[in-house]
């Protein structure tokens, strides 16, 4: 850790793998259009047997953030996988000191000067911000989340699809706000870029329902919903006006209709669960789900 005289307000949370050039051009694009950088720290987490990554780290990333002066945390981790790249998050999360944590990605690059000033705009309020991403996909792509999130649970998201869970439980709850900072997700399928091993060994726990770690399944759904209620109930101690989390459940609210309005280019699509979450939620009829196409 460098530069401890200023406790830092937003903390990026990165897990990485073999990457090097599209790394460093992440996180030079974080530091450098933040206006207040002595504010943010990122946190990284490697793969022990990352030869490639650690090199360029050591070699490269970490001499520069040291002579920029900038916070920073490494991690270092027996390899667990794409499927639990929540529990890098996580883990990164116990470290990290802001007030706000972002879900970065080594292939995000920022693209707003004074970023950091969007995000503290919402200081003291409990909500899900949006970066405009990924072709402005309804979903907080690169969750930005309060640190009280991460209190009440423990976890941010217990499913690697983090954005997903998140985005979903802070649609149903109406907090999610987007906010006026570009990022380009510089993903081989989005630009043609980073076309390398740590984008083909993304194994997803999505399209097999049948599976209970499938994000759309029964089990993790009320998993989903039983956290977002906890929520509920801490924002309706707080004074916040709960009108739309109580019409869905009571069936009167499409629990979808604010992520209906920001999916202006089409990249959803919705089915119908096989459970219902009876034990959780006076409602009747299928719970619907809403999946990235």
């Amino acid at each position: 850790m460098v530069n401890s005289l200023t406790e830092p307000a937003i903390s990026l949370l990165l897990a990485t793998r073999g990457r090097t050039h599209a790394l460093t051009r992440s996180v030079r694009s974080v530091f450098e259009l933040a206006d207040q950088p002595s504010q943010i720290e990122m946190l990284f987490a490697f793969d022990r047997d990352d030869q490639v990554g650690l090199a360029h780290w050591q070699e490269h990333l970490q001499p520069w953030l040291d002579q920029e002066g900038h916070h920073y945390r490494a991690l270092k981790f027996d390899p667990m996988g794409y499927t639990n790249l929540h529990l890098y998050n996580n883990k990164m999360a116990q470290h990290a000191r802001g007030s706000w944590f972002v879900i970065w990605n080594d292939d995000a690059v920022m693209q707003t000067q004074g970023w950091d000033q969007e995000i503290l705009r919402w200081q003291g309020q409990f909500r899900l911000l949006a970066f405009r991403t990924h072709q402005d996909h309804p979903y907080s792509i690169f969750p930005i989340l309060p640190r009280k999130w991460f209190d009440m649970f423990g976890y941010m998201s217990p499913h690697p699809t983090q954005d997903g869970w998140l985005s979903q439980q802070a649609y149903l709850l109406n907090i999610l706000e987007r906010i006026p900072v570009w990022v380009e997700h510089d993903r081989y399928d989005l630009t043609g870029n980073n076309l390398d091993d740590t984008y083909r060994n993304r194994k997803m726990l999505e399209g097999q329902i049948s599976d209970p770690r499938d994000f759309h399944s029964p089990q993790q759904t009320e998993i989903r919903h039983r956290d977002a209620a906890r929520m509920a109930q801490y924002l309706r101690e707080q004074g916040h006006d709960m009108t739309f989390w109580d019409n869905i459940w009571q069936g009167r609210q499409d629990p979808w209709e604010r992520l209906k309005q920001n999916d202006t280019n089409h990249q959803m699509v919705q089915f119908a669960s096989s459970r219902q979450m009876q034990q959780h939620f006076a409602t009747t009829g299928p719970v619907l789900t809403p999946a990235a196409k």
